[in-house]
């Protein structure tokens, strides 16, 4: 059935007082399962499906799910400096977000960039917040012109994932106006998005998704926000307040905090059926927004679109996102005189594009540098140089089925106590099994499972084994147990509740199988979670790595291969295991151990032409900065992110990122240092109104890159204000205001305009800026309001924060005030 609608629109559908529509209505405050709003078949209301994330419609599944197309993430966006390329990529997630079925994509993430140690860096824009306003609001605008709903997240103070759940983010108002809440104030203004999520964290002792302040006198009431609300999943903390703030959706579902608890206080007057009116209200609006009334009631199959047009996208848009940090004697590109190239380090041959969390999903496809290089005629050498995985590699590739396929049987029990036959058999390709969201609707809510596999290992050795699960578990080989993680207490980071990984070893002969047991049940560990009233059952699961004796000297091999080189180019960085979802990094340093830093320091000895290419999603320390010739950003580009470096390595595209933070040189020269990450579960952003280039301004510290730099393979000229070059490049042009005087203490300079032009061997271009009077206003707490004062200001034409290239001085004849 399509086009069917509820019996009444959604600005008729009233309570009528009766206990039977009261149960209906509280019915659509929580979510029907992970990703779906209630379905009420009986009114012809269809269950809205929402899916992350911030790089790709991930569909049903966090692991193993519809493949679909993952684009660069947040910060690689945000270094292009380019709203219209950010346009384009939100049409294509509208499509593949309709290609999984689902009306809503669970992105942008807006937070700011705090600290390098943010755990979630990679998956928001910048340390700025008008260049993530402005980038953010594009990307909604092409979502939304598709019809497919953006939830802008996370509102507000998200700028840490250290104890995400709780965490106290005490803010002073100015620098929450003027900074965090600022890139929600430009997408509110610019883009009008359908849906807000707020954060875990509270807001000056609040928890956001019941904060009054910063949901119903900032975003509701002074910024007019007509759209839903909706918890972070587990993230609604009352049930009484959460409904008065305007969070109207708890997800995921089913309830945990509404639900009876909602009807009870409607019967105990302390909450109205006004209250639950309004929610209801916004969440049916929201469904009719996102064209759900539209569609069959019954949902259709997830499918995958993998289309050239969606390829060539991606591929523009990772080549457009890495910045050129470094160039010596014009190393870069690679020319035809370069025949023989070393290719060294732990990501030559592996794909690393996306981080951790939300982030992740089952791409249609990954490029790796190794393999795109394949395909330029020049002669390829390659060493891994390191290892830097953070836990033990995933046992995937080494796993058999008892039957000899590739992969694991995975069998699950009704009841955790493994009674029975199986109710439900898998085959699964991954050993990382978190099974957070795709546990059998049929065994739920507690079950047991067992993981079934051999393993015949290429090499006779001491290997190791690791385990690290949600429930109890344990692994036994040849029937014998190996790892008991039964009772584990200490807690890890993967997957959000999981264990730390148990370690084992286990002395094995080449060529012999040996049969590999994994038994877990989805009960509550540790044990002290569990308390009166609680869940005694989650949602369970295990990851299980492999790995042989390793025995050679992964550096002396790799700087012997440097030598025989015309150029030695070093892959290094973090992933989707160091920077994630959950936690935060706890160094700038490269992990691990030094080893890619003393891996870098020995090829750039063994060959003079070494090239650096760092994939991240924030800065790292270099330490060897200066003993290298070139130094690349490549980001966690998406599924094209091969195929992209190596168009800038051989000079096939021109960079043209610029960097969207400010690169510190060490950890301690950093704004949040002595802020970071807290104590007692409580951070005060005691640095104000000085993050990123704002603080490295007012202190006066070098960074070693400064926020908006990034080079070309062009020379651009500015002057009076023209621009030239030599070779067909794009430059981002930086406008920053400085205000000599003000009332209030105000940064150094702000940016407040950026214009990416494309220009032509010779060609000039005249770039315009606008200001606008939140080019010039500052928020001043005692008026209640934002102010633009009398007097000078001057507007700066920048090439980055630190590269003043000419300024003009304007006048604001007379003081004024506004509020949104």
């Amino acid at each position: 059935m399509t086009g069917h609608k509820p019996d009444d629109t959604p600005s008729q559908w009233k309570s009528s007082g009766s206990a039977r529509v009261q149960h209906l209505m509280v019915s659509l405050l929580s979510g029907q399962d992970f990703w779906r709003t209630r379905a009420i078949p009986s009114h012809q209301i269809p269950a809205l499906k929402v899916t992350d994330g911030p790089n790709g419609a991930r569909g049903e599944y966090f692991t193993d799910g519809t493949p679909a197309a993952l684009f660069p993430c947040g910060v690689s966006l945000a270094a292009t400096w380019n709203p219209e390329l950010l346009h384009r990529i939100g049409q294509a997630l509208a499509a593949e977000t309709k290609a999984r079925s689902a009306q809503v994509l669970l992105a942008p993430t807006v937070c700011l960039h705090r600290s390098p140690l943010g755990g979630r860096n990679f998956e928001s824009f910048s340390e700025d917040p008008l260049l993530t306003g402005k980038l953010a609001a594009a990307c909604i605008n092409g979502l939304q012109s598709e019809g497919v709903g953006a939830t802008v997240k996370h509102f507000v103070g998200n700028e840490q994932e250290t104890w995400r759940m709780s965490v106290d983010s005490v803010i002073e108002e100015r620098p929450l106006r003027e900074l965090y809440l600022k890139p929600f104030e430009i997408v509110v203004r610019d883009a009008k998005p359908w849906g807000v999520m707020s954060s875990y964290n509270k807001v000056n002792g609040v928890h956001a998704d019941m904060n009054e302040f910063t949901l119903q006198k900032i975003l509701r009431g002074e910024w007019g926000f007509d759209g839903v609300v909706m918890s972070d999943w587990g993230g609604t903390n009352s049930t009484l307040e959460s409904i008065k703030a305007g969070c109207d959706l708890e997800m995921p579902g089913p309830t945990k905090i509404r639900g009876e608890q909602v009807l009870e206080a409607i019967n105990d007057e302390k909450l109205t059926v006004e209250d639950i009116d309004n929610c209801v209200f916004r969440i049916l609006t929201w469904i009719e927004r996102c064209g759900r009334f539209d569609l069959p009631l019954e949902e259709l199959p997830e499918t995958s679109i993998d289309t050239p047009s969606t390829r060539s996208l991606t591929l523009e848009a990772a080549t457009e996102g890495i910045v050129l940090l470094k160039n010596v004697s014009s190393i870069l590109p690679l020319g035809p005189e370069v025949r023989k190239i070393a290719l060294i380090g732990p990501n030559v041959q592996r794909a690393i594009s996306h981080g951790g969390g939300s982030a992740s999903l089952n791409p249609y496809y990954q490029t790796t540098p190794y393999e795109s290089l394949q395909s330029s005629g020049k002669e390829i050498l390659y060493a891994p140089g390191a290892e830097t995985n953070k836990w033990l590699p995933l046992a995937s590739s080494c796993c058999r089925t008892p039957a000899g396929d590739p992969g694991v049987i995975l069998e699950f029990y009704k009841g955790d106590q493994f009674l029975g036959p199986p109710a439900v058999i898998q085959h699964r390709l991954k050993t990382d099994l978190f099974l957070w969201d795709n546990a059998p609707a049929s065994v739920l809510p507690a079950y047991s499972f067992k993981i079934k596999a051999t393993i015949t290992p290429k090499t006779s050795g001491t290997h190791t084994f690791g385990l690290s699960s949600v429930g109890p578990a344990r692994l036994l080989i040849n029937g014998e147990v190996l790892i008991d993680n039964w009772n584990w207490t200490i807690p890890g980071e993967a997957m959000f509740d999981a264990s730390i990984e148990a370690l084992a070893t286990h002395p094995m002969t080449a060529g012999e199988t040996y049969e590999i047991l994994i038994e877990s049940t989805n009960a509550v560990r540790p044990a002290p979670k569990l308390s009166p009233g609680q869940p005694t059952h989650g949602y369970g699961g295990c990851r299980f790595g492999f790995q042989e004796e390793q025995t050679k000297d992964l550096i002396s091999e790799a700087a012997a291969v440097a030598a025989e080189a015309d150029v030695a180019i070093v892959i290094v960085g973090l992933d989707a295991e160091w920077e994630s979802e959950g936690y935060d990094r706890q160094s700038m340093d490269l992990p691990k151990d030094g080893n890619q830093d003393k891996l870098i320091e020995a090829v750039a000895k063994a060959n003079p032409n070494t090239v650096v290419v760092v994939q991240a999603g924030s800065p790292v320390s270099m330490p060897w900065v200066e003993e290298v010739m070139a130094v690349v950003m490549a980001w966690y580009q998406g599924q094209e992110a091969g195929n992209a470096l190596v168009d800038i390595l051989l000079g096939k595209a021109n960079p043209s990122g610029k960097l969207p933070m400010t690169w510190p040189k060490r950890l301690k020269d950093t704004p949040a240092y002595n802020n970071w990450p807290g104590e007692d579960k409580r951070v005060v952003y005691g640095e104000g109104l000085f993050i990123g280039y704002r603080h490295y301004d007012r202190v006066e510290v070098e960074p070693q890159f400064d926020f908006g730099y990034g080079m070309s393979y062009t020379d651009f000229i500015y002057s009076e204000p023209k621009i030239s070059g030599t070779m067909r490049g794009k430059e981002t042009v930086q406008l920053y205001i400085r205000d000599p005087k003000s009332r209030l203490l105000r940064p150094e300079k702000e940016l407040k305009a950026f214009v990416k032009v494309d220009l032509e061997p010779g060609e000039a271009k005249l770039v315009e800026f606008s200001v606008d009077k939140f080019s010039v206003g500052y928020y001043d707490p005692s008026l209640g309001s934002w102010i633009a004062e009398e007097g000078e200001f001057e507007a700066c034409v920048a090439l980055s924060a630190g590269d003043i290239r000419g300024s003009v001085t304007f006048e604001v004849t007379q003081s004024f005030t506004w509020v949104f």
